[in-house]
């Protein structure tokens, strides 16, 4: 995604990632919103994962935006493992990113991520949320279909690194009953542990 959309706790910016446990039910993740102090931990992440990474002054820039816009880090320990973000427009919620630190794939980071972003968008009083996904990325378009994003439309070359066609995908009905328990099921089936950190009670 292009801007604003695309789908001391970040640690030294050319460190090496910390490494996940091998066991799923051993996982140990902090997820509280983006900090300036995140951004070093964020900026490496998307430097490996995007081929046209944002730079500091524009996530700078999201974060002095706080009516508008949702930004969520998650750490294991010290270190910022992944990140993801929605722009408010509306009643409608724009997921701007979800990104991963690749050795932590496969650790449902992403899912924990969105989980509570778009628990965000509920407090908010949101009653839809969109993102675009490249039209390949069958891995990523399964984990918002199980958020109850559903293909909606095409974007022709969005991407602008090779081109590829975006797929639009939106989900309805974010203040109801049966919302609220989609997204209790999916905590549960998480393994190990999630814990919320900074945010208002």
């Amino acid at each position: 995604m292009s801007a604003p959309a695309r789908a001391g706790a970040g640690g030294p910016a050319g460190a090496p990632p910390v490494r996940p446990p091998e066991n799923p039910a051993d996982v140990d993740v902090v997820v509280t919103p983006m900090r300036r102090r995140h951004l070093r931990g964020v900026l490496r992440i998307e430097e490996r994962v995007y081929p046209r990474p944002w730079s500091m002054g524009l996530y700078l820039s999201e974060l002095g935006q706080p009516a508008t816009r949702e930004y969520l880090v998650a750490r294991a320990g010290a270190h910022v493992v992944g990140y993801a973000g929605l722009m408010v427009v509306l009643e409608d919620g724009h997921v701007t990113n979800v990104a991963v630190e690749p050795a932590w794939h496969r650790h449902q980071i992403a899912t924990r991520l969105l989980l509570q972003l778009l628990r965000r968008a509920v407090a908010r009083g949101l009653e839809r949320a969109t993102l675009e996904v490249r039209w390949s990325n069958s891995g990523a378009q399964a984990l918002y279909r199980r958020f109850g994003f559903a293909p909606a439309g095409m974007r022709k070359r969005y991407y602008v690194d090779n081109h590829e066609d975006a797929l639009v995908m939106w989900a309805h009905g974010l203040q109801e009953p049966a919302y609220a328990e989609r997204l209790a099921g999916i905590e549960r089936a998480i393994p190990g542990h999630t814990r919320l950190e900074g945010f208002a009670a």
